[in-house]
């Protein structure tokens, strides 16, 4: 089973990742057809992204990020899927199939964009494809920033799954997403979710994209490390408020 949990989160998340990126590649990217379309755009793009992704998933439960998966294990759950018990080596296949398909996304997305990353543009243009940054560099502040923009997401997939009479749907997963976007995006993005920034970030470092510059591996661990920390705290309160 544990490989069809891998290859079901590895396909969700390349799907995620795909349209995800896309849209912002269509926004800022020069001469695309939506250049300028603006942040609400992206937001929305996003969220149809997680509904497909979402739904090509389904077998796994559709985690597509770590924070996800760190919020299910503590609020308690003992079964991811049934029949796929809660349990570290568990996390691990879910984890991998996160990071793969993000990676794969990204690819695709730069291949699908080939001729407008050719482009003259600002490398840190280019490096907005592929993951986020803050508009206002302070660590600490970004690192609460993911935090709390990721508690909001978790939790509300957590306590939806765990309702009596709730059904969480693709869907309303997708709005959180946009709601999170155009409410708590701006100062840093929103990534939400580790391996949708670590994956596209390596795929930006290792891809011929012309005239690119750095991958900002400085700012990496906060897209990382800030999700983990909501995932975690919305699957704790979670036990304590169903």
């Amino acid at each position: 089973m544990g490989w069809d949990i891998f290859w079901s989160e590895t396909i969700g998340s390349a799907i995620l990742l795909l349209l995800g990126a896309g849209v912002v590649a269509n926004v800022i990217l020069p001469k695309t057809k939506g250049f300028a379309g603006g942040w609400l755009m992206i937001s929305f793009g996003w969220g149809f992204a997680v509904f497909a992704g979402v739904y090509a998933a389904w077998k796994s439960g559709a985690h597509l990020n770590p924070a996800v998966t760190v919020g299910v294990w503590a609020s308690g759950a003992k079964e991811f899927v049934p029949g796929f018990a809660v349990t570290f080596p568990h996390m691990l296949v879910y984890f991998a199939g996160e990071f793969v398909g993000a990676f794969i996304g990204a690819v695709l997305a730069f291949l699908a964009y080939k001729k407008h990353f050719d482009q003259d543009a600002d490398p840190a243009v280019k490096l907005g494809v592929f993951s986020t940054g803050p508009e206002l560099r302070s660590y600490a502040w970004n690192f609460i920033t993911e935090v709390i923009a990721t508690f909001v997401l978790v939790y509300f997939v957590v306590v939806s799954g765990q309702t009596k009479g709730s059904a969480l749907g693709p869907l309303a997963v997708a709005l959180i997403v946009v709601a999170i976007g155009a409410s708590l995006g701006g100062p840093t993005g929103y990534a939400i979710n580790p391996t949708r920034d670590l994956g596209p970030r390596i795929a930006h470092a290792i891809l011929p994209i012309k005239g690119k510059g750095s991958s900002d591996w400085s700012y990496s661990w906060v897209p990382i490390a800030g999700p983990l920390v909501g995932g975690i705290l919305a699957g704790l309160l979670s036990q304590a408020t169903i």
